[in-house]
């Protein structure tokens, strides 16, 4: 395995000092190192994967020198557009280096959201002309890829891909991670809503712990899991999907349990539904202010104010709250008058080291909760 100090130093050599991107679990051990040891000005964890191409691009323009932008293969999806419509050699020609963590990686069980992403990775990179190397997990081999990168980089003005498999990096403790005192842990939060719940809602829930919480507490009270869409890919999403059910099906009530860094991810979601204001639509981001299912690295949602941008994007309603009292008055205030409505619940980083994860197949989860629908 790579000492991720060791890629990092050896990225500083070759000048390349600044980094971007959103966290992955791949790729956990060399972002924490980058995250303990870069400048904050040199490290920025973006809101997507296409933010953090055009930062990187920026950051070019205004130095001249190479950045490098890392993601989950999943983000790829998110990063087409710029790689292909900004940087790209028959655009504006910008070089970067771009570090891929290869989840569904052919031959290696992984989640059913990885599978596709992991088969079409390398077929992806190809289509858009990114030459790439699988990371090496010795250093010998890595220096030459870091090397070879670097050349075809500088020589050619455009992006270099390091796709990394699972168990490339050696473990690495991350110092920064988040801590707060609030009274909730994510998966209370999400029990209290559950209690409140008269079994006719339907819940759309966020990709990451919140669906596998969700589940696990469905099954432990022996409920159905009928009600719940488990958004397990996706991330950002979710409130589209919910807010997609609740204009076709206004007599249903319908809660989408969303998270921090999905939000932020495609914020530009809050304008729609605001927009189109659905009286049967509630909206609760359980903020516990970081990537927590990829290593712990901090979101910005703590610095900013989540119900003001609900209002600001015509939300009837919108409250923070940080209790199980202020949860559980909130959630019995709403009626349609308020709706869309908006409840942030701010909560501890933690999760059960036991936690599972779902039991039915995506598909299966799709259909009886279409069943339940009709």
């Amino acid at each position: 395995m790579i000492d991720p100090a060791f890629l990092y130093n050896r990225l500083k050599q070759y000048d390349v000092e600044f980094f971007t991107g959103v966290p992955d679990s791949l790729l956990k051990d060399i972002c924490g190192y980058i995250a303990d040891n870069a400048s904050a000005q040199n490290h920025i964890i973006s809101a997507n994967e296409g933010n953090a191409i055009a930062i990187a691009a920026g950051y070019y323009m205004a130095t001249g020198k190479i950045p490098l932008v890392y993601m989950q293969n999943s983000g790829i999806g998110n990063a087409l557009n710029p790689l292909l419509s900004l940087v790209d050699e028959k655009v504006y020609s910008i070089p970067m280096l771009v570090m891929i963590g290869w989840r569904g990686e052919p031959g290696i069980k992984d989640e059913p959201q990885h599978v596709k992403q992991g088969e079409v990775t390398l077929d992806l990179l190809e289509a858009m002309k990114i030459p790439y190397s699988i990371l090496g997990k010795d250093e010998i081999e890595v220096e030459t890829q870091i090397q070879k990168a670097i050349v075809y980089v500088k020589n050619n003005n455009a992006p270099y891909a390091l796709v990394v498999k699972k168990g490339t990096f050696a473990k690495y403790t991350f110092k920064e991670m988040i801590n707060n005192t609030y009274e909730l842990r994510r998966e209370d939060a999400i029990k209290q809503i559950v209690n409140q719940l008269t079994g006719e809602e339907v819940i759309v829930s966020t990709t990451g712990k919140t669906s596998r919480e969700l589940f696990e507490y469905r099954a432990e009270l022996n409920h159905a899991h009928h009600s719940d869409f488990l958004t397990v890919g996706s991330m950002g999403h979710a409130n589209q999907i919910a807010l997609g059910i609740a204009m076709q099906k206004p007599n249903k009530k319908i809660i989408c349990l969303d998270g921090d860094g999905a939000l932020l991810m495609h914020m530009g979601g809050l304008s729609i539904i605001g927009s189109l204001a659905p009286k049967n639509f509630i909206h609760i981001v359980i903020n516990n202010g970081a990537h927590e299912s990829v290593g712990g690295q901090p979101s910005v949602a703590f610095a900013i104010d989540i119900p003001k941008l609900a209002l600001a994007n015509n939300y009837k309603m919108a409250i923070s709250v940080v209790t199980i009292k202020e949860l559980n008055n909130a959630l019995k205030s709403i009626t349609e008058d308020t709706c869309p409505a908006l409840i942030e619940v701010k909560v501890k980083i933690g999760s059960r080291d036991d936690l599972g994860r779902p039991t039915v197949k995506p598909k299966d989860n799709k259909v009886a909760f279409m069943k339940n629908l009709e």
